[in-house]
């Protein structure tokens, strides 16, 4: 009986200690949550504005709907918006984009925000979670918020950004068979 006791014990114990460590070691898991996002959703949307041929960033599904072109400039704008925010750094300054400009300057704009994105996210931590930032049009809203926008923002615009190579027979970057 008490060899049953001392199992039971040992089993009940050590599962509660692993997780306190892991715990106590992980001390910004919404921080690194959204670091890990970034790491891959700037290969798949950066990936996603490469695959899209230079003639099609004028495509737009509906006369309603924005260019692709559009779709690539807004991305890299709401990328340096909304890290700017959270970590408190200038966004770069850079030249004024438009939707017609060439699909490099599109692209390498792309690259540079998630370069952007990531050294700023670099330093930021939950300590300061409820902080009240101040986002689009005067918008109050906390630093978790933000956080949970720039990450909201990744999945919608690689969606859009997908649907549209679907829409010209290509198949998106996360869909493509890994080689």
């Amino acid at each position: 009986m008490r060899a049953i006791v001392f199992v039971l014990a040992a089993l009940t114990l050590t599962p509660c200690s692993s997780f306190g460590q892991t715990s106590q070691m992980e001390k910004n898991p919404v921080s690194d949550a959204v670091r890990n996002i970034l790491d891959r959703a700037s290969k798949t949307m950066v990936a996603a504005a490469d695959e899209m041929p230079a003639d099609k960033y004028s495509y737009r599904p509906t006369p309603g709907q924005m260019t692709f072109g559009h779709l690539v400039m807004h991305m890299a704008g709401s990328n340096n918006l909304l890290c700017s925010k959270i970590s408190g750094e200038a966004a770069p300054a850079e030249g004024k984009l438009t939707d017609t400009d060439p699909k490099e300057r599109l692209v390498a704009a792309l690259k540079s925000s998630f370069d952007f994105c990531t050294q700023a996210m670099s330093e930021v931590d939950d300590s300061k979670l409820s902080e009240e930032l101040t986002l689009f049009g005067g918008r109050k809203a906390t630093r978790a918020a933000a956080m949970i926008a720039l990450t909201s923002d990744f999945a919608d615009h690689y969606s859009a950004a997908a649907g549209y190579l679907r829409l010209n027979g290509l198949l998106p970057p996360t869909a493509q068979k890994k080689q």
